[in-house]
């Protein structure tokens, strides 16, 4: 997750491999930076379009989409944004916390 220190810099947005990270106010879609084409559920429930825009997580600071997100498992051995956030603001979201293995899953859901 992306906390309320943000300054919107911009710096973990492009590191995103999976597409998950976007800025304040922006609308969001499960197909972007992924394959995903038709209809998708995500871990949360949510089941739509994949290329149907969504709802803003957060409307001044930048947010990641935790349906997308992989903690980048299956691309780097860190979190990306993490390792570039110059105020250390992308951390571990204690309401979605996953394993290893349903990172890797998640991943390969969404690239395939």
């Amino acid at each position: 997750m992306i906390t309320e220190e943000c300054i919107n810099c911009g710096a973990c947005e492009p590191e995103c491999p999976n597409n998950a990270i976007y800025e304040g106010g922006a609308e969001w879609r499960f197909s972007d930076g992924t394959s995903l084409k038709g209809t998708f559920t995500g871990k949360s429930g949510l089941t739509t379009d994949a290329s149907a825009p969504q709802p803003p997580v957060a409307m001044d600071i930048y947010y990641i989409v935790s349906d997308k997100c992989t903690e980048c498992v299956g691309f780097h051995d860190e979190p990306q944004c993490a390792s570039v956030c110059p105020v250390d603001c992308c951390v571990d979201d204690p309401d979605h916390r996953e394993s290893k293995e349903d990172l890797l899953a998640k991943k390969e859901s969404m690239h395939l």
